[in-house]
């Protein structure tokens, strides 16, 4: 099936979890190519300051408060992206939130509270465009993460939620496909992106939650997003380090599993004690953009995504893959030198 998707400034885009990190990039990145915006998440008031901006700009945008975990605040939503222009061309399911703890520390009623924002909000916002985007053709992008395909400890509701909107919508697609349906259908997965991200976590250790490295700037998932509104694309890996945890995972999930077990429990632990705090779990998060601790990297660019969503440079992408893997079967001290 080949997919005809309209240049960006021709869309009218629906994005969700646009108030703060990805969601927030992604509308400014997409209102300065001129797309016209519908843009939604429970904040109301981070919603509402962001679109004022936009149109300062000069951008087209509208605010929808929605809360993606309730099926009929998705049809709201796309009620006032008809209303408003008529028709919707890119659908991006964006909105998420992460539980840091063993898994045996986690209440069930955290992680199916985890459920109904990770997939179940994927799973309405998808549902709920999909007559339109079987009528007029579109794209559908969910977005992921890296432990779609592996795993993390610390982080087990949300590996598991994503994980799940991985399997939803890879067999959405071929149903899709099946059908003949004019719709490209995206996962974008990304590796840890410098965002609101650990702050709006519930969070159940003693103390602080961080990032692994390496961390991206929103905007090098911004940039992915919106090349998969205009290029039909299966999937998406944002960071090299993303693709490559992803293939190492399933090629050699043993061995992972211990440099996981050593490296990642270790690298998600601050050295800030735990503070009483909100959290963006049963209600809104703030609208803070960046939560990494002082002094650490954060990556602007991933020439790997570069290159395989420009068409070109796959053999380059293959070799940076091939060091990574190298890198794994080595001893520790040269894998610390590579």
């Amino acid at each position: 099936m080949k997919y005809k998707l309209k240049p960006l400034r021709q869309q009218v885009m629906v994005i969700t979890g646009a108030g703060s990190g990805i969601g927030r990039a992604t509308a400014q990145m997409a209102a300065q190519q001129g797309a016209r915006l519908v843009l939604a998440c429970r904040n109301e008031q981070a919603l509402n300051k962001l679109v004022d901006e936009l149109r300062k700009q000069g951008a087209d945008a509208i605010a929808v408060p929605t809360d993606v975990g309730v099926a009929a605040d998705q049809e709201k939503l796309l009620a006032a992206a008809l209303q408003r222009y008529g028709r919707i061309d890119t659908w991006v399911n964006n909105a998420g939130v992460s539980i840091f703890g063993r898994l045996e520390d986690v209440p069930l009623e955290d992680q199916r509270k985890l459920f109904e924002t990770n997939y179940w909000g994927v799973v309405y916002g998808s549902l709920t465009a999909l007559p339109h985007l079987k009528q007029h053709g579109g794209a559908l992008i969910n977005v992921g993460s890296e432990v779609s395909d592996r795993a993390i400890p610390l982080q087990a509701a949300y590996s598991a939620s994503k994980h799940a909107v991985k399997g939803f919508t890879d067999a959405l697609r071929m149903e899709l496909l099946d059908e003949g349906a004019p719709i490209s259908v995206t996962l974008i997965k990304p590796a840890a992106v410098n965002t609101g991200f650990t702050r709006h976590a519930k969070n159940y250790m003693d103390v602080e939650p961080v990032l692994p490295p390496p961390v991206y700037a929103p905007e090098v998932v911004a940039r992915a997003i919106l090349y998969a509104a205009e290029h039909p694309q299966r999937d998406v890996f944002v960071g090299g380090a993303a693709k490559m945890n992803s293939s190492a995972g399933q090629r050699m999930p043993g061995l992972m599993d211990k440099l996981f077990t050593r490296s990642l429990v270790r690298q998600q632990r601050s050295d800030v004690p735990a503070t009483q705090r909100g959290d963006g779990l049963h209600q809104a998060g703030d609208d803070q953009e960046q939560d990494q601790r002082p002094g650490s990297k954060v990556l602007r660019h991933s020439a790997y995504t570069h290159l395989t969503t420009s068409g070109r440079g796959w053999v380059y992408a293959g070799l940076g893959l091939a060091l990574g893997y190298a890198a794994l079967a080595a001893t520790p001290r040269v894998r610390r030198r590579l």
